[in-house]
C-alpha cells in the first residue's frame, strides 16, 4: 500500500506539473495587468552624486512622498517631504528641485492638454523652513525655477509670468497671448507632437535673462473634433493643426531682461522652425537651432545679447536632419553634438566657435542614446547598437575618441541612468527571454554592485504558461538583410501548415525587431500562437539603427518601399513548408495601419486579411512637421502623396479588412478612416470597422483595450483561423 501511495503521489505531481505548464494566456489577464513588470520610478540624482530621490505613493494613506536614497547602499536616508504633512495638498504627482536643491516645485491637480502638455496647480516648498507657497491661483504650465531659486517663470493662458519668491510679486512678461492666435513660452500642437517639447523658454546661467519662443498661429488652419461625452448635446474641441503643405506658426525668438523688463527679438534671418533653444555656459550667449521647412538644412546660432547672432554650425542633408536633445556645452563652451553626416549617427566635439575638434565615435553602427559627459574623468557615456542592431549596450569613451569600453555585459537591451557626478549608474536590462532587471553599476568598470529590482516572480509565473520563444533571424528581401522575429506554436509541427499573422510599424527610424522583454502585444502574440498561428515581424527599409541610407531610402515615397518589403517577406515566408500561403494576415497601428491597409491592397494576391488601427490613409491629412520631413509638401510632391495612398486604389481590396479608429484622436484624425470607408463604399467593397467614441490615438480607458483586442482576436479567428483536416506534406520552398 505504501508503494502504491508513493506512485499515486508521483502521478498526481506529474499531472499537476503538466497542467501548470499548460496554462493559457487570456486577454483579461493581459489587459488586467497580470503580466505587468516591476519597474523603478524616475529618479532624480542629487548634486552630491551619492544620493538620489524618488517619488513614492502610499496607496493606504493616498499620500505622496519624496524619499532620498543612498546609491551605494540603496537604503532610504530620509523623507524630504510628504503630502500627509502639507495642509493644502492631498498628494502631488511630480516634483522639480531648484538648482541648489533647497526648494521644490510640487505639481497637484494636473490635467493633460495634449500628449506632453499639462495644466496644474503648483506649489513651491522650501525644505529648510517647510514653507509652502502656491505659485498661482490659476492652473498654469511649465513652472521653472531661476538658477538661484529666487524666481519661478511659468505660462498662463499663452503668456509668460515671473513670480519673485522673495518679494511675493508677479510680473507679466508678455501680454499678447491669446488662444488659437498667439502663444508665448510653450509650443503649439505640432511642435509639441513632432519636436517633442512643451517648455519654450529658458533661463540664462545667472537668471538675468529669460529667452522664449513666440508662436503666431493666426494663419494656421483649425481642426475641430466632436466630443460626444455623456450630456444631451456633444461639444467641440477646436485647435490649430497645420496639415502637410498648410501654414505653420510664424515663430520668433526673444530675450527678456529681468532687471530692466526689456524684451528684444533675436534676428535669426526669418527662421522657419526653431526646434531647440538653450543658454550656453556663458551667461550672455544663447544657442538656437534653426531648420528650414524641408528640415534638411540645420543652423546652430549663438546669440550674444550684446553683439547679435552668428551661425557656428551648419549641416545639410539630401533628405532630412533629425532634431535631438544631445547638444551639451562644456565648461569652455565647446560643445558635443550628434550627427548622421558620415552615414551613421555618431558623436562629435566642436570648439566654442563651431570648429570640429574631432569625431568621437566612428563605425558602421549607430549611437542610440547620449547620456552625458563627465568633465572629471573626461569620458562620454552613450548607448549604441555596436553589438548588433537589435541589441543595446552602454559604453564609455574619452572625449578624444580613445579608450572605448563596453560597460554592459549581457546581450539584450541595456539602458543607463547616471548619477550627477557619473560615479554610478542604474542599468536596466532585458532580453526576449528575461524580464527587466535593475542593477547599480560602477561607471568606471560597468561592474554590477547590487541588484535593485528584478522580475523573477514574473519569470516564475510565466513558466506555467505555454510560452514560445521569439526566434530572431534575418531575411533577404529586395537585396537587403532585414531583421525578423518569429513566434511559433509551442507544439509546432513542421508537417503542418499554419496561418501566418504579420505585425509591423515601419515608420522612418522605428524598430520593432529588438531583443527586449515582452510588451502587452507580445503576450497577445503568445496567446495567438497558443491558438495555432505563427506570428512574424519584419523591419523593412526605412526603419532605424542600420545607417542613414537604409533609413532614408523612403524619402518622398512613404509607403512604397516599406510595402514592397512586407509583401515580398510575406511571399517568401508563405513558401515555407509549414506556412499556409492562402492564410496570411497583417496588422498595424498608426503608421502600421497605413502599412497594413496598403499591403492588403497592393498585395491582394498575398494577404487575405488585414487590420488597421488609427491609420493614416493619406499623408495630406497628417501634420506638417512630420510629413514634410519625409515627403516635402504636397504641392512639391503630389505623386509621392497620392500614388502610395490607399485612397487611390480601394478597388484592389479582395481580402477581409478591419478598420478601427477613435473619434477623439487629435493626432491621426478619424477623418483618415472616414475617407477610407467612403472610398471602399464607393468601390462597392465589403469591410468591417469599429469606431471608439472620444478615444484618442491610444484607444484606451476602462474596458476599451479589452474590447478592442477581443474584436481583433475574433476577426483573426474568423478569417485566418484553423481549418479542419489541415495536415499536409511539407511544401517545397521556391527560391
Amino acid at each position: 500500500m505504501k508503494r502504491h501511495y508513493t506512485l499515486l503521489l508521483l502521478f498526481v505531481g506529474l499531472v499537476s506539473l503538466t497542467t501548470a505548464q499548460n496554462q493559457k494566456i487570456t486577454l483579461e489577464e493581459i489587459w488586467g495587468g497580470a503580466f505587468r513588470t516591476e519597474g523603478m520610478d524616475v529618479l532624480h540624482s542629487m548634486k552630491n552624486g551619492t544620493q538620489y530621490t524618488v517619488l513614492n505613493f502610499d496607496r493606504s494613506s493616498k499620500s505622496a512622498a519624496i524619499d532620498k536614497y543612498n546609491y551605494k547602499t540603496l537604503e532610504k536616508v530620509e523623507t524630504i517631504v510628504t503630502s500627509s504633512d502639507l495642509p493644502n495638498i492631498n498628494y502631488f504627482s511630480s516634483y522639480t528641485f531648484s538648482k541648489d536643491e533647497s526648494k521644490l516645485i510640487l505639481a497637484t491637480d494636473v490635467e493633460s492638454v495634449f500628449r506632453r502638455s499639462k495644466l496644474g496647480k503648483y506649489y513651491v516648498y522650501t525644505i529648510a523652513s517647510k514653507d509652502l507657497e502656491l505659485i498661482s491661483e490659476n492652473k498654469i504650465q511649465e513652472p521653472t525655477f531661476s538658477p538661484d531659486g529666487s524666481k519661478v517663470a511659468f505660462v498662463f493662458e499663452n503668456n509668460i509670468y515671473i513670480k519673485d519668491l522673495e518679494k511675493g510679486n508677479t510680473v507679466q512678461v508678455t501680454t499678447d497671448g491669446k488662444k488659437n492666435k498667439i502663444i508665448n513660452g510653450v509650443t503649439d500642437w505640432v511642435y509639441e507632437e513632432e519636436f517633442a517639447f512643451v517648455r519654450a523658454f529658458d533661463w540664462n546661467k545667472t537668471g538675468t535673462y529669460l529667452a522664449y519662443i513666440r508662436f503666431d498661429e493666426s494663419e494656421v488652419p483649425e481642426f475641430s473634433m466632436d466630443v460626444y461625452g455623456d450630456k444631451l448635446y456633444p461639444t467641440q474641441q477646436v485647435f490649430k493643426y497645420p496639415k502637410a503643405g498648410e501654414n505653420n506658426s510664424k515663430v520668433s525668438l526673444h530675450t527678456y531682461n529681468v532687471a530692466s523688463e526689456e524684451t528684444k527679438e533675436v534676428n535669426l534671418n526669418n527662421a522657419y522652425y526653431i526646434p531647440r533653444i538653450e543658454w550656453t555656459n556663458d551667461e550672455d550667449v544663447l544657442s538656437a537651432q534653426v531648420l528650414n521647412r524641408h528640415q534638411n538644412d540645420m543652423k546652430l546660432y549663438f546669440y550674444n545679447v550684446n553683439k547679435g547672432a552668428e551661425v557656428v554650425l551648419h549641416e545639410t542633408d539630401k533628405a532630412y536632419i533629425d532634431v535631438t536633445d544631445n547638444l551639451t556645452f562644456l565648461d569652455d563652451n565647446s560643445f558635443i553634438w550628434t550627427s548622421e553626416k558620415d552615414g551613421y549617427n555618431h558623436i562629435y566635439h566642436y570648439n566654442k566657435n563651431g570648429k570640429l575638434q574631432n569625431q568621437v565615435t566612428k563605425g558602421p553602427w549607430e549611437v542610440t542614446n547620449y547620456y552625458g559627459y563627465d568633465e572629471k574623468s573626461n569620458h562620454i557615456f552613450y548607448q549604441s547598437v555596436e553589438n548588433g542592431s537589435i541589441n543595446r549596450d552602454v559604453y564609455a569613451i574619452k572625449l578624444n575618441g580613445k579608450d572605448k569600453e563596453r560597460l554592459s555585459s549581457e546581450e539584450g537591451t541595456n539602458n543607463a541612468t547616471f548619477s550627477a557626478d557619473f560615479s554610478y549608474y542604474i542599468n536596466s536590462f532585458s532580453s526576449a527571454s528575461l524580464p527587466t532587471r535593475y542593477t547599480l553599476n560602477d561607471s568606471k568598470t560597468g561592474k554590477e554592485l547590487k541588484g535593485i529590482v528584478n522580475n523573477d516572480a514574473l519569470l516564475k509565473k510565466m513558466s506555467s504558461y505555454e510560452i514560445s520563444p521569439k526566434e530572431f533571424s534575418t531575411i533577404n528581401i529586395n537585396g537587403n538583410e532585414l531583421n525578423m522575429w518569429m513566434i511559433k506554436p509551442k507544439n509546432f509541427d513542421p508537417n503542418k501548415e499554419y496561418p501566418l499573422f504579420m505585425f509591423q510599424y515601419s515608420g522612418p527610424g522605428s524598430q520593432q525587431v529588438s531583443n527586449r522583454w515582452m510588451g502587452s502585444n507580445d503576450y497577445w502574440y503568445q496567446m495567438l500562437a497558443e491558438k495555432g498561428y505563427i506570428i512574424a515581424c519584419v523591419d523593412g527599409r526605412g526603419t532605424g539603427f542600420k545607417g542613414a541610407e537604409f533609413k532614408k531610402v523612403t524619402y518622398k515615397e512613404l509607403g512604397k518601399y516599406e510595402v514592397e518589403d512586407q509583401i515580398s517577406a510575406a511571399k517568401k515566408l508563405g513558401n515555407l513548408p509549414y506556412i499556409d500561403k492562402s492564410r496570411i494576415g497583417i496588422w498595424g497601428w498608426s503608421y502600421g495601419g497605413f502599412m497594413s491597409t496598403n499591403s492588403i491592397l497592393k498585395g491582394n494576391d498575398v494577404f487575405s486579411m488585414a487590420i488597421a488601427v488609427a491609420p493614416v490613409t493619406s499623408w495630406r491629412f497628417y501634420d506638417s512637421i512630420y510629413t514634410e520631413r519625409y515627403m516635402q509638401t504636397p504641392q512639391e510632391n503630389a505623386s509621392g502623396y497620392d500614388e502610395n495612398s490607399p485612397l487611390s486604389y480601394p478597388e484592389l481590396l479582395k481580402g477581409d479588412y478591419l478598420l478601427i479608429h477613435g473619434t477623439g484622436d487629435d493626432n491621426v484624425h478619424v477623418q483618415n478612416t472616414m475617407r477610407m470607408a467612403e472610398a471602399l463604399i464607393q468601390a462597392n467593397k465589403q469591410f468591417d470597422w469599429a469606431i471608439y467614441p472620444d478615444k484618442n490615438h491610444g484607444i484606451y480607458g476602462g474596458n476599451t483595450r479589452l474590447q478592442l483586442y477581443t474584436k481583433m482576436t475574433n476577426f483573426i479567428d474568423e478569417h485566418l483561423g484553423e481549418k479542419p483536416d489541415n495536415i499536409s506534406e511539407p511544401k517545397t520552398i521556391n527560391n
